[in-house]
């Protein structure tokens, strides 16, 4: 089902956030914005880029650098070599849907606890985590005989909206429902502070897509990352 309204600021989640609720941990250069790197790779530019703020987003990163430009439709110039392209969904929380109770096990991840959650994604690989992601928003997890084997958290917040993000379980624990306990924990997180849900996974992925349907994420539009290396 696709759905719309009220979810413009979905078009450009990073620089919503990056301008907004994450200014704190953004690096800026004339228009262009980036996180800082050990937060995340993700860079934006306005809507139509000219040629000095390509430069900007350059300068920004520095020579050779990687840029994740995330899901901007805006093409760099030609010297911008292409690193990768994927095709990916959007999807959103049902407006009013129902996350239920979490039930017992969702514990709160701490600062103390990056150690486990790199050691977790490492394993898990559910994409881009870096050392300070976690400052981008709550993270919650499984343990199972006191070692952590589950995780998911808050990344991107452009206004009205938190992304949920970094959902991983490792593989002797998969198939136990953690996924979508630790989900629903955060869209009634996310829902009590009357923001909505959303986030994004890989078209290729269809169990991950298959599950956020299950839990009733509706897909609002396709989108494709792209990634490139500053000249």
């Amino acid at each position: 089902m696709q759905v719309e309204g009220g979810a413009v600021a979905l078009d450009d989640p990073v620089g919503g956030s990056l301008r907004g609720h994450h200014a704190h941990l953004a690096r800026r250069r004339g228009r262009a914005v980036s996180y800082l790197p050990e937060v995340a790779t993700f860079s934006a530019v306005s809507a139509d880029p000219d040629a000095a703020e390509w430069a900007d987003l350059a300068r920004l990163l520095g020579r050779g650098e990687f840029a994740d430009l995330f899901s901007s439709p805006a093409t760099p110039p030609p010297d911008w070599e292409p690193v990768f392209t994927l095709d990916g969904l959007q999807m959103l929380w049902p407006a009013g849907g129902d996350a239920g109770r979490p039930g017992d096990g969702v514990v709160e991840l701490g600062a103390d606890s990056v150690p486990e959650m790199l050691d977790l994604v490492g394993r898990a690989r559910p994409g881009p985590f870096w050392s300070r992601t976690r400052e981008m928003g709550a993270y919650v997890g499984i343990r199972e005989s006191g070692r952590l084997v589950a995780m998911a958290g808050e990344r991107l917040r452009p206004p009205g909206w938190t992304e949920i993000s970094a959902v991983c379980t490792a593989p002797e624990a998969r198939g136990r429902g953690h996924a979508a306990r630790l989900v629903r924990a955060l869209a009634a997180r996310i829902e009590a502070r009357g923001e909505r849900p959303f986030l994004h996974v890989a078209e290729e992925n269809a169990g991950a897509v298959a599950l956020y349907e299950r839990l009733g994420f509706e897909v609002r539009k396709r989108v494709t990352f792209r990634g490139f290396r500053t000249p």
